[in-house]
């Protein structure tokens, strides 16, 4: 009697996107969104500034234009980009011009770069489901994505790895626990 040949393993999805984002300090928003399903990476750096190749302490003296930003790369048939743009709304203030918390200058600014027509479009789109929200205007800066550098490499995945530093224990824990997010380990 013949078998049938055995059904194939389901492949993961191969579709990738890329989302950049600017909400302050990149270690908070790495932090929340690498909890999310269908992120699958989450990469801190810098972009929207005038320096090639800029190092932390360049952008933090608030003289190179850039902000402190993250770049997603997601599965959007796990996390649309919607959804990552609601969230992104959720984890900050948008409406506090240069300024998240104790953190104040350009550099921490509230900016959606978009990768994508459709994205400039969806960023706009979550602004408009978002103000309803919020009393004052929201302020998020939406514009191509210039180049993006990556952080030195203690910036990436700061909480994960430093749980306990003194800016994560009293900004950051708080934060996923607004959010109802919990860090998932090995992440």
């Amino acid at each position: 009697m013949p078998t049938d040949p055995p059904a194939p393993a389901p492949q993961p999805s191969p579709v990738r996107e890329l989302a950049t984002f600017g909400s302050g300090c990149f270690w908070c928003t790495e932090a929340v969104l690498e909890q999310l399903d269908g992120v699958l990476e989450v990469t801190s750096g810098y972009a929207g500034g005038e320096v090639e190749n800029p190092t932390y302490e360049q952008v933090c003296s608030g003289t190179t234009g850039h902000a402190e930003v993250v770049q997603i790369v997601f599965d959007p048939a796990r996390i649309s980009y919607a959804q990552l743009l609601d969230w992104f709304f959720r984890a900050h203030d948008p409406t506090t011009l240069d300024r998240q918390g104790p953190d104040h200058g350009t550099q921490y600014r509230s900016v959606v770069f978009t990768h994508s027509a459709a994205q400039q479009a969806e960023a706009q789109a979550a602004i408009a489901r978002a103000q309803p929200h919020w009393r004052d205007p929201i302020v998020t800066e939406v514009a191509p994505a210039p180049r993006f550098w990556p952080a030195e490499g203690y910036h990436q995945d700061y909480f994960r790895r430093n749980p306990n530093q003194g800016y994560c224990r009293v900004m950051i824990a708080p934060k996923l626990q607004k959010l109802g997010l919990e860090p998932k380990p090995g992440r």
